[in-house]
């Protein structure tokens, strides 16, 4: 942030440039996520920002550089839903940024001034559950979701994966602000460079200890799951021309002994029992491929009103009865909130025209395979694979596979694909279930129970079935047995130290009364 030793100091006293450089200190830990991917950035990306709040010289600056921080890492984390939203995406931007504000406020509070040993002790348990406050209120649905939570950016660290198997990916993002704030003081405050030495051994230690003395899933053998990705189709009757590309795919895995076969998002573009030659033909593929089909039908319900987007298993004889409708909706993409209000969106970018239905409850189908037996399974669509809750209930109530059904057609080229086929790994990670993440055009992946990846991901110039040996595996993770706990702790954490901070204050105005 320092320009040269002469000016460097007097342009981050300009108000007018602590703006700009609170922006882009911001945006920087978002290059942590694909398609950059420098997980490691996520080590200390954010000490340039955490450097500006605690300099800041009132809170209501540190309240400002706070919303501007968020604002930048929000538009560049989301860049890509400019050309959908376009000129709304900054407004969004904007206003989300707002969840940064008490996180600027607790970091100018803790780390402002010359910190003690006290205060620094402080600011290494309470700034990062700032930061997890303002996380987990933008992973509400209906602000858009939990998509770049700061621990996502490590789905490629082992270490990472198995702190996401105790604690989910909150835990792992936890470590890496607490990691960040303490880099942060470490040379400024002399007082307290062994306390925030201290915090970086601290993080250090939790993960290794994780690392070393974690539970992990035992092998259960495997299951061949088969992924059809179309590619690309668009133009006028797209969505027949998909659905014929699909049963082309489908038909070449006959005699390749698969077990399941995985269908994108919308691969369907209409109701099965309202035409049952298209139930026909899905039919038929099961019976030449000898296993049952999950594919995804993106259409008016013929038997209630209202479009859904629903998971629908297809075997030898139809559809079998099992079917998921899609709960958690894109905003904007899929339904616009308070449509009375922001109908406008529509407009002005690629809003929905109508409202999608969501679906009530959270289905584990049951998909025999051949030999005997039958596999557990467990759908999410599109976005929903951003939520670590429905993962882990679909674990917790049986599901041995999980499959995320997605389509980016709309974000191809940009960073959005490996950002959502990337999240297979953490949710892997924290169920100790293996993910499909199946697209229509890429990109595709599959993880194991441990995160890991299985095979070659489908990048968006393949059009192909492609056949994954998925392993299985037996026990119950950590995060999925005790839940959110690294949520509760931290917020309990942030009550006290605000009820505290509120005594004070009291207590000043008391006396000086």
């Amino acid at each position: 942030m320092v320009v040269s030793v002469g000016r460097g100091p007097r342009l981050l006293a300009s108000p007018r440039w602590r703006a700009v450089a609170a922006v882009l200190a911001g945006a920087l830990p978002a290059l942590a996520f694909p398609e950059p991917s420098l997980w490691w950035l996520a080590y200390a990306g954010l000490v340039p920002w955490l450097s500006l709040l605690r300099t800041a010289p009132t809170y209501r600056r540190a309240a400002l550089e706070g919303w501007l921080g968020g604002a930048g890492f929000l538009l560049v984390v989301h860049h890509w839903l400019l050309p959908s939203l376009h000129v709304f995406i900054v407004v969004l931007a904007a206003l989300l940024g707002l969840l940064w504000v008490p996180w600027g406020l607790l970091a100018r509070r803790l780390l402002g001034g010359a910190p003690g040993p006290g205060r620094v002790a402080v600011a290494l348990v309470v700034v990062p559950a700032g930061w997890l406050l303002a996380e987990l209120v933008r992973s509400w649905e209906y602000l858009g979701g939990p998509w770049g939570l700061l621990g996502a950016s490590q789905w490629q660290v082992a270490p990472a994966l198995r702190v996401a198997s105790v604690g989910g990916v909150w835990l792992v993002g936890l470590l890496l602000v607490a990691l960040n704030t303490a880099l942060t003081v470490l040379v400024p405050a002399r007082g307290a460079r062994l306390v925030a030495l201290g915090g970086v051994v601290a993080v250090a230690a939790v993960v290794a200890g994780v690392r070393y003395w974690a539970p992990q899933p035992r092998a259960a053998g495997t299951v061949r799951v088969a992924i059809v990705q179309p590619g690309m189709i668009d133009g006028t009757g797209s969505t027949v021309r998909r659905f014929d590309r699909e049963e082309e795919l489908t038909r070449r895995l006959a005699g390749r002994r698969v077990d399941l076969v995985v269908w994108g998002e919308s691969s369907v573009g209409a109701d099965l029992a309202g035409h049952p030659e298209l139930r026909d033909r899905l039919a038929a593929l099961s019976r030449a491929v000898g296993a049952d089909l999950l594919v995804n039908v993106d259409a008016r319900r013929s038997d209630r009103p209202g479009i859904f987007k629903s998971s629908v298993l297809v075997g030898p004889g139809g559809p079998t009865g099992d079917r998921y409708d899609k709960m958690r909706l894109v905003p904007f993409g899929e339904y616009v909130p308070v449509r009375s209000l922001l109908g406008w969106a529509t407009s002005v970018g690629k809003a929905a025209g109508e409202d999608r239905v969501r679906g009530t409850r959270q289905v584990v189908m049951r998909v025999p395979v051949p030999g005997g037996g039958e596999l557990s399974v467990g759908p999410l669509v599109c976005f929903e694979s951003a939520f670590p809750d429905m993962s882990r209930q679909l674990a917790g109530d049986g599901a041995r596979l999980l499959v995320a059904q997605s389509s980016t057609s709309t974000f191809q080229h940009s960073w959005a694909p490996r950002q959502h086929a990337s999240l297979a790994a953490l949710r892997a990670a924290e169920t100790w279930r293996p993910v499909v993440h199946a697209t229509l055009t890429g990109v595709s992946a599959v993880a194991d129970p441990r995160g890991r990846t299985v095979g070659p991901w489908l990048d968006q110039d393949r059009s192909t079935a492609a056949v994954y040996d998925v392993p299985l595996a037996r026990g119950t993770s950590p995060y999925v047995r005790t839940g959110d706990w690294a949520v509760y702790g931290p917020l309990g954490v942030l009550a006290v130290f605000c009820a505290a901070e509120g005594v004070r204050l009291l207590r000043r105005r008391g006396g000086a009364a």
